[in-house]
């Protein structure tokens, strides 16, 4: 879709899960974290839901998308951008189905050439020539440069999305930019070129596994130093483990940095001044 120079619209940002691979709890595991009784340490696998104006953007679509999409009451996803091709982001691209009950127009997934290809090969009763009969109406679009998605339902709304290229081991990822906000996950390292594509961005969504450190994902001190890098005012952390107790973790961090978690949303209003806000108590549990 061609850019748009209208304003960007308000945005409402709900974090679907903040967890790792395995999610927390890991199964079978005893641990005070995964014991814990605080749902902050209740984390599904990582997923964000972006509202930008009458806009409904789905980031990932991990095995834990069906309930994820049940707690946030999702309704609309106009389209899908895919940080990458592992498992625990991709897994729930079936779910995606019931979303084309109602509205049968084929749903855009945004992703790098590299994922495209890789999710063809791995979902080919999906993405292939012959797709299956019932599947859901999803095609690929590889994307390197900034794009605007636009409505599926009605041809109203728009917002122009930034990719941003970034490295999580050997493996190539993407962050997304959506105007005022960026959600970055699944990194150890964002080159220079990818940082200045984040320039004048207000809130961030930031990988940070765990205290010590990762070969594949950042660490909270080098996630700490990313986020100044960037210069956000507000910064959350996402794709935590069982190693991370929220509120132990929480009191370390800096004043304008976070640990995200499971439900919370953060409102970004259209205009420059005004600050981003977040609502603790969109916490929520399997309970």
């Amino acid at each position: 879709m061609p850019l748009s120079d209208a304003a960007p619209p308000s945005l409402r940002i709900t974090l679907l899960g903040t967890g790792t691979s395995t999610g927390v709890p890991v199964l079978g595991c005893d641990c005070r974290v995964c014991t814990s009784a605080d749902p902050h340490d209740e984390r599904l696998r990582c997923a964000c839901y972006i509202e930008a104006g009458p806009l409904g953007i789905l980031v990932d679509a991990g095995p834990d998308f069906r309930q994820q999409a049940r707690r946030a009451n999702i309704e609309r996803i106009d389209a899908v951008c895919f940080t990458h091709h592992h498992f625990d982001h991709v897994a729930g691209i079936d779910d995606l189905r019931p979303l084309f009950y109602r509205n049968s127009r084929p749903m855009p997934c945004y992703s790098s050439a590299n994922t495209a290809e890789i999710l063809r090969e791995r979902y080919a009763y999906i993405f292939g020539d012959n797709p299956y009969p019932g599947a859901a109406r999803v095609t690929l679009r590889a994307v390197e440069e900034c794009f605007a998605i636009t409505s599926r339902y009605d041809d109203t709304g728009h917002v122009n999305v930034q990719p941003i290229p970034m490295q999580h081991g050997n493996t190539p990822t993407t962050g997304w930019r959506f105007g005022p906000f960026a959600y970055l996950t699944d990194a150890h390292h964002i080159p220079d070129e990818s940082v200045a594509l984040l320039d004048g961005v207000e809130v961030i969504v930031l990988d940070a596994l765990r205290a010590r450190p990762h070969p594949t994902h950042f660490s909270f001190d080098g996630a700490v130093e990313m986020a100044r890098r960037i210069g956000a005012r507000e910064t959350y952390f996402i794709h935590m483990t069982h190693d991370v107790l929220h509120a132990e973790q929480e009191a370390r961090l800096p004043d304008d940095v976070h640990l995200g978690y499971d439900g919370l949303q953060i409102e970004i209003d259209s205009t420059p001044a005004e600050a981003p806000t977040h609502t603790p108590s969109d916490v929520q549990s399997d309970a």
